[in-house]
């Protein structure tokens, strides 16, 4: 009895931390402004059935790919197990399922032990991709420090899981014939059969149910660490991945979307706007084009930041990156997230410092309508790096659940140039040509001119 209370409380207070946090991932995502996601709702779902469930787009890398599906499949499938862990841990019971549904129950727990190997193997290999092998893309300089800590953390925190599972079974196999009473049979398992033998064989009962129980809060513990550290990690993509899947674009790829006043603009000045150049007001304020911020981009770009599983396809297939340029798209997706997240925190603290000066009436209260701390994307990204995007769509067609860096790449390129009138000086005559003379060159005469010839 005092084993449930002891789990019920742990449980609560995992799970009310954990909530805390990822409602305030929920927040920092709704930073973004509003967007109307439109679109076929059968072909969204079957992105998500196809590259998020299937991960049809991983298979593109066919070694990696298969050792990430031997642990996402073991991670979707040792669930269930951690039902059954549940049900015990609440009730004071053990194998609740085992009685219940016999044959079935042995091979659910073979296919879960199969998978659980496969994963233990998969594992060590990441391990080695990560830190022995040193693949090109793992070692860029964006994974210095916490990232690189951060992917191998998580592959630590796997291999404890799959410890406590083959602890538990293990010995759980051995306390089966010792204590047939409390301990309901099994059948045979296709790896703790032999394992629980191998390395328990001949400790005493007491030993082993120490073994079994050790084991047991293990891997539920480790569970429940997972959970709360998934909000600071990049594997925050084994939720993401779903919802960024299905709101990703359907358009095609290169299609870039237009500024309605930029639109409207240019078709006045051609005469085949609703409304004639001559007639639009002088004196309307500019608005404010493209994003220089995370209140400037779209919630999706900042789901997309959140989504990012850092793994490097996208900055390996990108030709600015290399040809040694400093454009990584990897890099612009976390700077953003950790843009967000130093806004979520400066919220978070409710201090006023953080209203912006011509905001600051009596009874405002900080929010993201009124938040200002001197600091902008710019402070993160650098102009040479969003200067080299050639905006070839390589990064969006390797990513693994449909991210797409260049929406905030043409972004922070809009506002540059738009609205603070900047650009790489090779540019602006390029931009002069176009405003003057609609064309791309330099020319003497009007572009149209050969029209009246004819």
């Amino acid at each position: 009895m005092i084993q449930s209370i002891i789990f019920i409380l742990i449980a609560a207070v995992a799970f009310g931390i954990g909530g805390k946090q990822f409602m305030k991932v929920r927040r920092n995502i709704l930073l973004g402004k509003d967007v109307k996601i439109e679109g076929n709702t059968g072909e969204r779902w079957k992105n998500v059935f196809l590259i998020a469930f299937g991960q049809k787009k991983m298979f593109k890398r066919w070694i990696p790919a298969v050792f990430h599906f031997f642990i996402y499949a073991a991670f979707l499938f040792t669930q269930i197990e951690l039902i059954e862990i549940f049900v015990d841990g609440i009730f004071h019971v053990h194998r609740f399922f085992a009685p219940i549904l016999g044959g079935l129950y042995t091979f659910i727990l073979n296919f879960i032990e199969i998978l659980s190997l496969l994963a233990f193997i998969s594992t060590l290999v990441f391990l080695a991709r990560r830190n022995l092998l040193k693949v090109p893309r793992f070692i860029k300089p964006e994974m210095e420090g916490w990232p690189k800590l951060d992917g191998n953390l998580i592959l630590y925190g796997e291999l404890l899981l799959l410890v406590g599972i083959f602890t538990m079974n293990g010995t759980d196999t051995l306390l089966q014939k010792l204590d047939p009473a409390h301990y309901p049979s099994t059948g045979t398992l296709a790896v703790s059969s032999w394992l629980g033998p191998m390395l328990f064989g001949g400790l005493e009962q007491s030993t082993l149910v120490i073994l079994e129980r050790a084991g047991w809060w293990l891997h539920i513990l480790v569970v429940f660490a997972f959970l709360n550290y998934l909000p600071y990690s990049k594997h925050l993509h084994i939720m993401l991945a779903f919802p960024n899947t299905f709101y990703a674009k359907l358009t095609q790829k290169g299609e870039i979307e237009n500024m309605p006043e930029i639109m409207n603009e240019v078709k006045g000045m051609m005469g085949i706007g609703d409304t004639p150049a001559e007639e639009m007001p002088m004196d309307a304020e500019l608005p404010e084009f493209g994003a220089n911020d995370v209140m400037g981009l779209s919630w999706k770009n900042v789901m997309d930041a959140y989504t990012c599983t850092e793994c490097g396809r996208c900055t390996a297939e990108c030709p600015a990156n290399q040809t040694g340029k400093k454009l990584s798209p990897r890099k612009i997706m976390m700077d953003v997230r950790d843009r967000a997240e130093e806004i979520g925190k400066k919220l978070d603290s409710g201090s006023e410092e953080y209203i912006a000066a011509d905001k600051k009436i009596e009874g405002v209260q900080l929010s993201k309508d009124v938040f200002a701390d001197g600091k902008t994307l710019f402070d993160y990204i650098s102009r040479e790096e969003i200067h080299a995007c050639t905006t070839c769509n390589a990064c969006v067609e390797a990513c693994p659940v449909m991210i797409n860096p260049l929406d905030i790449i043409v972004e922070l390129r809009r506002y540059e140039i738009l609205t603070e009138s900047k650009g790489p000086s090779d540019w602006l005559p390029l931009f002069n040509s176009i405003e003057n003379g609609g064309a791309a060159w330099q020319m003497s005469v009007e572009r149209d001119a050969w029209t009246k010839e004819m």
